[in-house]
């Protein structure tokens, strides 16, 4: 069974949305399964999501929305009037645009000291990219993330998640709109919550940069990419093409894991060549391990060895499509 939501958790909360697209939405929405009442306020032209309605949908189907022109005196009243009754204000406007507004923190903490004002934005409040215009690809771009996902031929790839928009962005609002609301609760203070996507997604380079760091104390340089523990240097974590050309992951890390791993695969001698053994990336040994597991798992197809390692527990999984997570009932 998936996790259960409990839905009463901020039951009592209104939540008042001025943010578009992705991201902000996307915060708000989690609050709304968390119990909150959501009022999202929308220009005259709507949400520019709704050009893709399956999106805005699955973001704002179940909001209320309400019409706000705020280029006028009576669309700025609507706001804050909303404003001064809510418990969270989210916005993704550009860093200045809320206080140009007449509605920035300072003024609308007056009508209103409880409330935790998120704003959402690429780059922060403050800083020499806090103006420039981005998107998720740009986030991305400039946290090292992209960087780090390059394959072993150094081509890069165009996600299909955003990781900037919701690891970055909506991840971290969350975290920081629920922490203020404890302390609002706590002191009768609201909060302004600062969340740049680009420095939170850099933050989560936590594993990249202790990698760099052991090999450099190791060995004096830092590995190459794909040579490193966890970017495609072990047989025991990494991704494989079967014969089918479908892909299994091998995440076999810790030895007791790659141990029934081999037996599965019916090589049982391979169960002591790994890196907790001192088989470390970029060894011979390493690297002829790894191409012996990838020869042997191109020769079969993935069904195959779905039911080979359905049998047992040793951390291989089968690459699927979001399509066949939903025909199987996965994650159900």
């Amino acid at each position: 069974m998936a996790p259960i939501q409990d839905p009463t958790l901020l039951a009592g909360i209104t939540v008042l949305d001025l943010s578009r697209n992705l991201p902000g939405p996307a915060t708000s929405l989690v609050l709304q399964q968390m119990g909150a009442t959501v009022i999202k306020l929308e220009p005259p032209h709507g949400d520019d999501a709704k050009s893709m309605p399956m999106l805005y949908k699955a973001l704002n189907s179940e909001k209320a929305i309400v019409t706000a022109d705020f280029r006028t005196p009576e669309g700025i009243q609507i706001l804050k009037d909303h404003a001064a009754k809510a418990d969270v204000l989210i916005d993704g406007f550009r860093p200045g645009v809320m206080a140009d507004m007449g509605c920035g923190y300072d003024t609308l903490k007056a009508l209103n000291p409880r409330l935790v004002m998120c704003c959402i934005t690429g780059y922060g409040q403050q800083g020499n990219l806090a103006e420039k215009a981005g998107h998720d690809i740009n986030y991305m771009a400039l946290s090292g993330v992209l960087h780090g996902l390059q394959t072993a031929s150094g081509d890069l790839p165009v996600p299909a998640v955003q990781f900037g928009d919701l690891f970055g962005g909506t991840a971290y609002a969350v975290q920081g709109i629920l922490a203020a609301l404890l302390k609002a609760q706590r002191t009768g203070q609201g909060s302004f919550v600062d969340i740049s996507m680009t420095h939170n997604l850099h933050k989560q380079n936590i594993m990249p940069d202790s990698m760099e760091q052991m090999w450099i104390a190791m060995t004096g340089a830092p590995k190459a990419h794909q040579d490193d523990l966890l970017s495609g240097g072990l047989a025991c974590y990494n991704v494989y093409r079967t014969q089918d050309d479908r892909f299994l992951a091998v995440g076999s890390l810790e030895h007791r894991f790659w141990k029934v791993a081999c037996e599965a695969m019916g090589k049982p001698e391979w169960a002591d060549i790994h890196w907790s053994k001192g088989v470390f990336p970029g060894t011979p040994a390493a690297v002829k391990i790894r191409d012996d597991v990838k020869a042997l798992i191109a020769s079969q197809p993935l069904s195959h060895w779905e039911m080979v390692f359905g049998r047992v527990d040793a951390c291989v999984t089968p690459v699927l499509s979001r399509q066949e997570i939903r025909e199987r009932g996965i994650l159900a």
